[in-house]
């Protein structure tokens, strides 16, 4: 499908340097947007949800939005053949959503146009990382890691 395509049907669009000819991709693995990551759902240990599946609507799902409140990530599919869940238990606090598709679903962001996710079972969650701030501690200048979630 092309980005063009893609917009027309969901309505959404993406800044005007992206290519609208292109064909968006379509990944069976491992995936990243931005700061968002998509993970099959097997690698979470032991899934369980806060919250009940439901079907997305026709219009999408605003997964994340930037800190500033624009450049959303928006999940979008064909009637009917998506469902998702919000929250699932990872251990790490990192995971946000996740979902279940019969045919391929699409990620859309208007910095980063569009990309496909392949059938099957999928979680999405943020981007972390490590970063290093100089602590005073009694006369003395030490490093302490913290972890750090990645935003638009």
């Amino acid at each position: 499908m092309f980005l063009a395509e893609l917009l027309e049907r969901t309505g959404l669009d993406v800044l005007d340097h992206l290519d609208r000819q292109v064909t968006v991709p379509v990944i069976d693995g491992l995936q990243a947007q931005g700061d968002l990551l998509v993970l099959p759902l097997t690698l979470l240990a032991a899934p369980a949800w806060r919250g009940g599946w439901w079907d997305l609507p026709p219009e999408g799902c605003e997964l994340v939005r930037g800190e500033a409140g624009n450049n959303p990530h928006t999940l979008v599919a064909d009637r009917g053949t998506c469902r998702m869940t919000w929250w699932p238990n990872d251990p790490e606090r990192l995971a946000i959503a996740a979902f279940d598709t019969t045919a391929p679903a699409w990620l859309i962001h208007p910095e980063h146009g569009a990309t496909g996710v392949a059938p099957g079972a999928w979680f999405v969650r943020r981007q972390r990382e490590l970063r290093t701030r100089l602590v005073q501690r009694r006369q003395m200048r030490t490093g302490v890691q913290e972890t750090v979630l990645i935003a638009d």
